[in-house]
């Protein structure tokens, strides 16, 4: 295919001659782009209704060989930033796809550090380490608990995402066109990054409020409709929401800290902005990583505002109802453990973070990819059809 053939042309331009690790690389993305083709042949009646359109006389180009034979090629598209036209609903597929994949693929470990996170655990319920935990869990309670409450995440966790997803790339290129036109701005990323984070956690909150406590160790509910009816029932839906500010003010750092290391990354290890799951892989877990470190202390604080742990409750005040607020949190998490409370369960926090922003980035650069190229070869397609 002349698209094929431009592509290769301009990955291998981009790559250092010789070396194993070249070779790897083009190999690998080889066998991805492979695979994208055959899912996409699969769900193209799905597809699209939601493909981007692609379409203007411009991307048409020709190029002059040996200059004097003219042949008519497509150009390949600024792989970022989509091509211009573009419909939201791009950002918004792959997004939802990237973090349905992420939440279920690493639910197990994120109930570890839910369960790590307790402030006055059970003594049945006190681990060594993210290993010991999940093997005792399975071990004592049964094989399938690490992923209770896996089903309310994956629908939260689609439409959160594909919020999240398509808010960052519309505002990454508005605010960068504004700030440093034709060049990436880190702080058009950053700033990007939150607002988009305000609509991922307006989605995800509820969720993550019945799913933190069916996580936890001897949970009384049965199922995430009894549990979701309970809080309703007994705390009112301000319950779903008690936890909201918190989680922005965690998230807000995490993610813009989160952005712009993964932009710089990309940067560094990928600054002609291919197609490069490896690249992709490497950024998200870095950044992801960081970010989560530099933010377990806020992550500790909205899980005790989630799950309303029993036994800190009637450790600090017998007769009051629930812990409500962030100051609250941060007063009661220091009073029961000192400064090390607050960085409860960071080993499992960053566990979990990085293989999971490494997926997600890696999905989500996937399917932008492969919406990319079917528009390319459809074009390419209905122009030879014209002739």
């Amino acid at each position: 295919m002349e698209a094929d053939g431009l592509v290769r042309r301009r990955r291998m331009s981009a790559e250092p001659p010789g070396g194993d690790g070249a070779v790897a690389g083009a190999s690998a993305g080889a066998e991805v782009r492979w695979i994208g083709g055959r899912i996409w042949a699969l769900s193209e009646g799905i597809m699209g209704t939601l493909s981007p359109r692609i379409g203007s006389d411009s991307e048409l180009n020709m190029v002059q060989l040996h200059g004097s034979q003219e042949v008519t090629e497509i150009s390949e598209p600024d792989y970022e930033g989509l091509p211009q036209g573009a419909s939201t609903s791009t950002y918004m597929l792959a997004g939802a796809v990237a973090g349905i994949m992420e939440h279920c693929l690493m639910f197990p470990i994120d109930c570890v550090k839910t369960r790590m996170q307790s402030l006055q655990p059970d003594p049945a319920a006190r681990y060594r380490n993210v290993m010991d935990a999940l093997w005792r869990i399975m071990r004592t309670e049964g094989i399938w608990r690490p992923i209770r409450g896996l089903n309310i995440t994956a629908v939260g966790a689609g439409p959160a995402h594909a919020l999240y997803f398509a808010c960052y790339e519309k505002l990454k290129k508005t605010l960068g066109d504004v700030i440093y036109p034709g060049a990436n701005s880190h702080l058009a990323n950053g700033a990007a990054g939150c607002v988009a984070t305000l609509l991922h956690d307006a989605a995800m909150n509820p969720a993550e409020v019945v799913k933190q406590r069916m996580q936890m160790y001897n949970s009384p509910y049965q199922s995430v409709l009894e549990c979701m009816r309970c809080v309703w029932r007994h705390e009112g839906t301000g319950a779903f929401y008690r936890s909201y500010t918190t989680q922005l003010t965690m998230n807000v750092p995490f993610q813009a800290l989160h952005f712009i290391t993964y932009e710089y990354l990309q940067e560094m290890l990928n600054p002609h902005r291919l197609y490069n799951p490896s690249s992709h892989m490497i950024s998200g877990a870095l950044a992801g990583a960081l970010a989560a470190a530099a933010t377990t202390p806020l992550d500790v604080c909205k899980t005790l505002l989630n799950t309303q742990e029993t036994l800190a409750l009637h450790s600090m005040s017998p007769g009051r109802a629930h812990i409500s607020g962030l100051a609250h949190a941060f007063r009661t998490v220091y009073r029961l453990g000192g400064l090390p409370a607050y960085f409860k369960g960071v080993q499992a926090r960053v566990i979990y973070q990085m293989p999971s922003t490494a997926i997600s980035w890696s999905v989500y650069e996937f399917f932008k990819y492969v919406i990319t190229k079917h528009q390319l070869e459809r074009l390419r397609m209905q122009r030879d059809g014209e002739k």
